[in-house]
Parts: C-alpha cells; sequence; structure tokens
C-alpha cells in the first residue's frame, strides 16, 4: 500500500486553509449527531516517528466538544501488561457509545516494533493479525466506526524533522531510540508497515494513507476521511450486521431433555472424602499454576436456584485467597451498556498465573438479554460467534477456560424457591423477578439448549452439572477442574 501510494494534490495554501476551516466546523455538527445516534468512534493514528500524528490529533480535536472525546497514547506494554491476553489493555480503552477516542498509535504499532525486535516470530504476527482483523470486525458489526490512520512520508524527511527536533533542547526529549533506529533501518521499517497494512486492509475497517509532508495538508486529510466515514456511519448505523458462519470445532452436545438427574447422588460419607481429597489437590495446582503463570477462567451459568454460589465456595475453599477472584456479574450499568457487550469481561479478566471465577457470564446476551428483549435479535444471533472468537483468544492467550451450566429440573427449582420464600434468613435469596423467570422456563430452556450446541468448543467445553443433589455437582466439578489443571500444568 505504502509503495503504491499516490499523493492527493494539495490545494493552494489560501484554498487549503478555507476548506481546513469548513472540514473543521463540519467535524462539529457531527459531533452532535453522533452524540444523538449514540455512535462510538475510534480514531486510530499510525506511522513513523516525527510524522505529525500527535500535532494532527491537537488540531482535529478543536472542533469537538472536550466533554465528547478523549486521547490516548499507548505505549509499548509494560511488564503488567505483558500478565494479560495481547488485546487486554487495547479493549479497555473503546469508547462508549456517542463518544469520540483518539488514539496516537494503537495495536499496529506493537506488532510491527516485536515483529522488527525480532520479539515475536512469523506464527505469532499472523495470530495477532487474525486478532486484530478479527476484532475490528466485531467492533463495527457491533455500532462501532473505526477509522484508521497512516502518516508516510520518505526517509530524508523523517532524518530532517529528527534532526530538527534533537537541535531543540525543548522538544528534544521526543526522539526516542526506538525513531532513529526507524530512520536507520527505513526501508526495512516500509516493508514491515506495507505488510502490516495490507493484512489488516479490510473493508470494515480500511486504512487511509495521510501524506504527512505538510501538517496542516496532514490535517485536511484526515478532515476529510473523517468526515466521510462519519457521514456513512450515520447513515448505515441502523442497519443489521451479517451473521457469519460458525468455524469453530464443536464437541457433541447433549440437550437438556436428554440429561438425567435423578440417578446423579453421592453419599454423605463419599462426599467429605472426595471433598477433602479433591480440594487438596487443587490447592497443590493452584501453586503451581503460579509458578507456570497459567491463567484460568472458570464460568458458571444455570437455573436460578441451581446451587452456583455452593459450588463456587467448594471450589474457592481450595484457593489462596491472593491468587482468586469470584466475579458475580449482575445487568450492566449504564457505562457498560454503551460499549461493546464482551467489554465488561475483557477489563476482568486475571493476570497470568491468577484465577477469575464469573458467577454468570458472557452468555448473558444469549439468554436474558435474548429473552428479555434488551437486545436486537441480530445481536444475539451474532452473538454465539463473537462469543467463540473471544473464548479463543483467551485459550490462545494459554488460559484454561472452563464452563459449567448448572442443571436442576422443574420441579426442584419450585421446591427451592418455596423453602426459600418459606425461610426467613434464606429470603434474600428470592425474588420477584425469580418467579417471573420460572413462568418462561420453556423458552429458556430452547435458549438454553441453543446456546450449548453453539458455543460447546473444544477448546472452552462446556459441562452439564447435574445438581438435583448439590453435593453431586460439586464433585463432578471440582474433580472437572482438577483434571484440567492437571492437563494444563503438564502441558505447559
Amino acid at each position: 500500500m505504502l509503495k503504491d501510494f499516490a499523493k492527493a494534490k494539495r490545494p493552494e495554501d489560501d484554498a487549503l486553509s478555507q476548506e481546513v476551516k469548513q472540514a473543521r466546523e463540519k467535524l462539529g455538527v457531527y459531533q452532535t449527531k453522533i452524540k444523538e445516534a449514540k455512535l462510538p468512534v475510534m480514531v486510530i493514528f499510525e506511522g513513523w516517528g516525527a510524522s505529525g500524528k500527535g500535532s494532527v490529533i491537537g488540531r482535529v480535536i478543536r472542533s469537538i466538544d472536550p466533554r465528547f472525546f478523549v486521547v490516548r497514547t499507548l505505549a509499548e506494554p509494560t511488564a503488567e501488561d505483558m500478565r494479560y491476553p495481547f488485546l487486554h489493555r487495547y479493549m479497555k480503552e473503546i469508547p462508549e457509545a456517542g463518544k469520540f477516542a483518539f488514539f496516537d498509535a494503537f495495536w499496529m504499532e506493537e506488532v510491527v516494533n516485536q515483529k522488527m525486535q525480532g520479539i515475536i516470530d512469523d506464527k505469532t504476527y499472523a495470530r495477532r493479525v487474525k486478532s486484530i482483523n478479527t476484532t475490528e470486525r466485531s467492533l463495527t458489526d457491533n455500532g462501532y466506526l473505526v477509522m484508521k490512520f497512516f502518516f508516510q512520508f520518505s526517509k530524508k524527511e523523517q532524518k530532517k524533522r529528527l534532526r530538527t527536533l534533537q537541535a531543540d533542547k525543548n522538544t528534544r526529549w521526543r526522539v526516542s531510540e526506538s525513531d532513529l533506529h526507524q530512520n536507520k533501518h527505513y526501508d526495512e521499517y516500509l516493508d514491515m508497515y506495507d505488510r502490516y497494512l495490507e493484512d489488516t486492509n479490510r473493508s470494515a475497517a480500511p486504512w487511509y494513507i495521510i501524506d504527512a509532508k505538510d501538517s496542516k495538508w496532514a490535517e485536511l486529510q484526515v478532515l476529510r476521511f473523517l468526515n466521510q466515514g462519519i457521514d456513512t456511519a450515520l447513515k448505515n448505523h441502523a442497519l443489521a450486521a451479517p451473521i457469519r458462519q460458525n468455524t469453530f470445532p464443536l464437541n457433541r452436545t447433549p440437550f437438556l431433555s436428554e440429561v438425567t438427574l435423578a440417578d446423579k447422588v453421592i453419599s454423605d460419607q463419599e462426599y467429605k472424602k472426595e471433598l477433602d481429597r479433591l480440594q487438596k489437590k487443587l490447592h497443590a495446582l493452584h501453586n503451581e499454576l503460579y509458578r507456570r503463570k497459567i491463567p484460568v477462567i472458570i464460568a458458571y451459568e444455570g437455573w436460578d436456584a441451581a446451587g452456583k454460589g455452593g459450588n463456587i465456595k467448594r471450589i474457592t475453599a481450595a484457593l489462596d485467597p491472593r491468587g482468586f477472584e469470584v466475579l458475580p456479574i449482575a445487568s450492566p450499568e449504564p457505562h457498560e451498556k454503551a460499549r461493546h457487550f464482551l467489554w465488561r469481561f475483557w477489563t476482568r479478566l486475571p493476570k497470568d498465573g491468577h484465577i477469575a471465577i464469573f458467577d454468570r457470564t458472557w452468555y448473558g446476551r444469549v439468554m436474558v438479554e435474548r429473552l428479555e428483549g434488551y437486545c436486537s435479535e441480530n445481536d444475539w444471533q451474532r452473538a454465539y460467534n463473537e462469543i467463540n472468537e473471544f473464548e479463543k483468544e483467551l485459550a490462545e492467550w494459554g488460559a484454561v477456560v472452563i464452563k459449567f451450566w448448572v442443571q436442576i429440573d422443574n420441579a426442584t427449582q419450585l421446591a427451592r424457591f418455596t423453602d426459600r420464600q418459606n425461610t426467613p434468613e434464606k429470603q434474600w435469596k428470592i425474588t420477584d423477578e425469580d418467579w417471573r423467570n420460572r413462568e418462561k422456563w420453556d423458552l429458556y430452556e430452547e435458549a438454553i439448549n441453543e446456546m450449548l450446541q453453539k458455543t460447546n468448543t473444544t477448546f472452552a467445553p462446556w459441562y452439564i452439572l447435574e445438581s438435583n443433589d448439590k453435593k453431586y455437582a460439586r464433585i463432578k466439578a471440582l474433580r472437572i477442574v482438577v483434571d484440567a489443571l492437571k492437563q494444563a500444568c503438564k502441558e505447559k
């Protein structure tokens, strides 16, 4: 792309100034429309060192109400960043609906620099490019406008600017060793930039190459493309995104009607013996997980009153409290609803060597939100594939992902609801909403079956815990967790 880049004709100075003024005014008008339409806009600036990205960002944002944008500079990942998935620190920064986020460098800079420095190999590079393409597509499918600009200029021009910056004691700090190395190896970086741009130039989030030799001309190019992109996005904002075919390997999953519960029982004597044995094993494994820096994500879904809380309690009782967190997931807060539905889970992921246990999860998208009308049909139908992509990212990061569906029958739920209703110290556990949800049992069962069938992947499998006998379900869960963690430590 860069080698074939054909520069647009720069207007004369007076015409340039006039068009910049008009484009800024237009962006100011669009900012109000973005707020009204609840359109989130990500504007990503990449390019050569000293190409003027920061200067152009400063000019572009003058037209926008400062309450409705943020500017972020994402430097090289810290040691703490490296303990999370590659996408983690970027996904944390995505904007709310109706707001802008401007990024002075984003995931491109990290990937290209690490590839040039030999930190990542071709296989890791390809995996990260795939992750970026998948994520940008998922963002745009969920209503985001993603605008990507690359600031291009010659080796000669870069060298000139770097010398000018170095000559002034007040700007010398802006020239890094990386900038100097980049200019010295300009042709190699050009090849790498070109490769990355080709690999990530997709219709949902295309690249725009900016002639960066003149800062005011660069600003006008950005404003032209940005205004055009916003105009198109506002017109198409309500359109449904395509439902993509699931290409992930799936395990065979029984329907809930095929799950037998009556014979899944355990004696008190065996329960106590197995509980003690398995908890001791899990405690030892937790230490090994920390040493080997293996992250673990355990996700619980299930019927109300199925026994998720007691199940979680028996697992956490075996863990070092400094190395795990239980995350009860309720209805999303306003700032969470204003972002991609997976944002609130990206921000809650554990560090490597730690365990996160989710009491309810991202699967609310295809159950509660689906049945209660909190999202569109297109939203929840797309979500199966988006969830599989999310869990694939976690698995490729090295996480052990275990998902439990806690199953009981209708009669058992009714008995437990009634017991809670009639026992004063348990009444806090039962709500009017729980009783209302019982009336939708059949609809929920249909949604759960579809969820299990479409998301029981080989890398993030579902396990059904038969929980009419809560003690049986607790022992089964502990066995599954212990076996999965033993296997992970063995493979590591």
